[in-house]
């Protein structure tokens, strides 16, 4: 159901989730409430039932909001980078310097996650800092406030060399 639902507005999804996904859950529910009594809680399929009521809140709460995804793949897809080279990490010198390298790993990420290409954002920040004279103007440098067509099409000629 998912699946078919990804593409549409927040408020859509909400109605679709109403109309499928919670009659299902519904029906879990129930069914846990009685197994629940039934089932010792150390053996394995106690243990794994108790965990499901544990966690029962936390399974359906992406129901409750149309702008919810139902899982993080987005978030894992966006984090690989970091994960996969932080091997690379354990030889930085300082602790300040694995703090800065992580402070721009971050920085990256969000860019990316803004639609914005990165080496043409980080040009953009490196030429207004200097220029900026309050912490608004320091804000306003901020992934979410730059203006994207600025940023990704700006550039073009300057860095293309066009």
């Amino acid at each position: 159901m998912e699946k078919q639902i990804k593409d549409l507005e927040p408020e859509e999804r909400y109605q679709e989730r109403q109309q499928q996904a919670v009659p299902l859950f519904d029906e879990i529910r129930t069914w846990l409430d009685k197994s629940l009594p039934q089932v010792p809680p150390t053996s394995l399929t106690g243990k794994a039932l108790y965990y499901l009521d544990n966690q029962w809140d936390k399974l359906i709460c992406y129901c409750k909001d149309g702008r919810l995804e139902i899982d993080n793949n987005a978030t894992e897809r966006t984090i690989r980078p970091f994960v996969i080279g932080r091997n690379n990490w354990l030889f930085a010198d300082t602790v300040e310097g694995a703090r800065a390298s992580g402070n721009l790993y971050s920085l990256i990420e969000t860019v990316k996650a803004h639609d914005l290409e990165p080496y043409r954002y980080l040009r953009h920040v490196f030429k207004e800092l200097p220029r900026a004279q309050s912490l608004e103007e320091i804000e306003q440098l901020l992934p979410w406030h730059v203006d994207k067509e600025q940023i990704n099409n700006g550039w073009a000629k300057k860095v293309d060399g066009v």
